[in-house]
């Protein structure tokens, strides 16, 4: 079993092909493998692959076979790559894929905030307007994001994209990135400090990767910073914000919205 898929589903639910990959060596592909079943499916594996399932040090350390660990997806904070580094194993992800696919979506969640869509035309459609008093209908505040300043956290592919879109709206683009190497020797993007971001910015949208340096660093600290209109938009890792203290933000008014696509346990648990 000298390749082995984790959880192949997440890539393939069954509109492409593993015949590249079974052209290599022996493959092996489970469309989902739980956390303790890792060890077993992946045993006496040379290359594995992942997008969901970690890949510990423990795990690691159990497989004296592994030579090469691949993550089906661009962040790979699911590896331990220190305890890979110390094997001589090297970690691959696949940096690119959803840079347009994700600032898209990021632009999605924002305009989404800015003008209900969805509640409007849910409105529309049971007759709201139709028995509306006035010609003009609408049951929330319609937003304008020109004029505005967009703040985005980890100024990478995704985050430079993200910048480009909000200056098509009209938007000022506030950036910051804890790698200096991410920081474009050219306008219009304004360098600022997390402190300044968070406290200028009437968008803060999040596309760093997750260290354990940098955990649920969006806390109280941060939010006391926003402007209470301001909305928090997060597509990278749950597990940077405080998602408690997030929702002492929201309920007490200190932060207006916020729209995220990961949360700290996924799926989603009915008390989080």
């Amino acid at each position: 079993m000298p390749i082995v898929v984790l959880d192949g589903y997440t890539l393939n639910p069954g509109d492409l092909s593993w015949k590249e990959l079974e052209k290599l060596d022996d493959l092996s592909v489970f469309e989902r493998t739980p956390p303790e079943k890792v060890v077993e499916r992946a045993s006496g594996a040379r290359i594995l692959l992942t997008n969901k399932a970690p890949i510990t040090a423990e795990t690691i350390a159990a497989l004296p076979s592994l030579e090469f660990i691949s993550v089906m997806a661009t962040g790979y904070n699911i590896v331990d790559v220190a305890a890979a580094a110390a094997r001589g194993i090297p970690v691959s992800n696949v940096p690119v894929y959803g840079t347009d696919s994700v600032a898209q979506f990021v632009f999605a969640l924002l305009l989404e905030r800015c003008h209900r869509i969805s509640l409007h035309d849910e409105a529309v459609k049971s007759g709201e307007w139709e028995t509306a008093p006035d010609w003009c209908f609408w049951k929330s505040p319609q937003t304008l994001l020109q004029g505005k300043n967009m703040g985005i956290v980890g100024f990478g592919r995704i985050g430079r994209r993200v910048g480009e879109l909000a200056h098509a709206f009209g938007m000022s683009v506030l950036a910051n990135d804890a790698r200096p190497e991410n920081r474009p020797d050219y306008e219009p993007f304004s360098w600022k400090s997390i402190e300044e971001l968070f406290s200028e910015a009437d968008v803060v949208s999040v596309h760093c990767p997750q260290t354990q340096d940098n955990a649920e660093f969006i806390n109280d600290d941060l939010f006391s910073l926003m402007k209470k209109e301001a909305v928090l938009i997060n597509t990278a890792r749950g597990g940077l914000i405080d998602e408690t203290a997030l929702a002492r933000a929201l309920n007490n008014g200190t932060l207006s919205a916020a729209a995220l696509d990961v949360v700290s346990t996924e799926p989603i648990r009915r008390d989080n």
